[in-house]
């Protein structure tokens, strides 16, 4: 599924195409592209046509575009929101450009200086959506995500928290979330209700570049070692910005179809058998809530921190200790 970066390089691309531009004409030839929208494919055609839309946001997963606000309004009150699920695409076309394989949805716009490009939804598998959304004010009084400055974010995803690269991301508020968690670190990474954009791929190599194994007790981590991790997970999506993100096929794409090449620099995802590029050791890969954890079991050591862990380790020494006595006796 496209995480942080793949979407940002959609949102990238998007915005200065969007910006200003008016929607001349929406075609919806797929209804399953609509499950987020309570309408039919033709509300949600005439909803759109006509509308003039602003720059592309984001807040983790989740990209918008508002639409300029309607006579009587101060502000936007809506936007096309749009979730990519594992396979979904928004791709910049010419005006008439032959049907794209798996094509959804199609959105004809003409803008002031680039003049008539055309919106394409495409999306193989089918859990990817489109909607118009109410927009809803941010409880912070902060931009509703990257891209907009606006205190404003779509109602569906209201409940999705600010992510590592959202401006408004307020670093002690994470720090104080891990501390009331009991959950291992990798499943608080991939809770988007307490930071949002990051899955198992950019969690994983986080996670090696802080040297943290994934199963590791949330509230036991130092305040230290939460800034690190932080730092390296913002390390490691800026990096996977620049290089376009992580493409494993021909699903993740930007706007004009191009592959990111990332892939080419993941240390622990998908390596599973390999040199860790660190110590030498093998890779390993594990279940984790229905998917794979990667790490290097020599530099992202296990070690039990919580009081019951600790008592029990101290029991067992104990119990090793008076086995050895009981036999140094016995041999006596």
């Amino acid at each position: 599924m496209p995480e942080l970066p793949e979407v940002e390089v959609v949102r990238a691309g998007l915005d200065p195409a969007v910006s200003g531009a008016t929607v001349v004409g929406v075609s919806a030839w797929d209804e399953r592209a609509l499950t987020r929208y309570d309408g039919t494919a033709a509300d949600f055609e005439r909803v759109l046509t006509g509308r003039v839309l602003h720059g592309a946001a984001r807040r983790g997963k989740f990209l918008w575009i508002p639409l300029a606000p309607a006579a009587g309004e101060s502000q936007p009150a809506h936007a096309l929101l749009a979730h990519l699920g594992m396979s979904g695409q928004l791709l910049l076309r010419t005006p008439g450009a032959p049907a794209e394989r798996h094509e959804r949805i199609r959105l004809e716009i003409q803008h002031p200086q680039h003049g008539e490009l055309a919106v394409v939804f495409a999306d193989q598998r089918t859990f990817g959506s489109l909607t118009v959304d109410p927009l809803t004010s941010t409880p912070d009084a902060a931009p509703g995500g990257l891209g907009t400055d606006q205190p404003l974010v779509p109602e569906q995803v209201a409940h999705i928290a600010r992510d590592p690269l959202d401006p408004a991301f307020r670093d002690d508020r994470f720090r104080e979330a891990l501390r009331r968690k009991e959950s291992a670190i990798k499943r608080v990474l991939l809770d988007q209700t307490v930071i949002s954009g990051i899955g198992n791929i950019y969690a994983d190599e986080a996670l090696w570049r802080t040297r943290l194994h994934p199963e590791t007790e949330s509230r036991a981590l130092s305040t230290r070692t939460v800034n690190r991790l932080l730092s390296e997970i913002r390390a490691v999506l800026h990096q996977a910005l620049a290089e376009g993100g992580t493409s494993f096929d021909a699903q993740y794409v930007n706007v004009n179809g191009q592959a990111g090449y990332f892939a080419h620099s993941l240390n622990a995802y998908g390596r599973t058998g390999l040199p860790c590029p660190r110590c030498g050791r093998a890779i390993v890969r594990v279940s984790f809530m229905n998917r794979s954890s990667h790490y290097c079991p020599h530099c992202q050591r296990f070690r039990s921190t919580s009081v019951a862990g600790t008592l029990t380790g101290f029991a067992e020494k104990r119990r090793d200790g008076n086995s050895r006595n009981d036999t140094q006796s016995s041999a006596g």
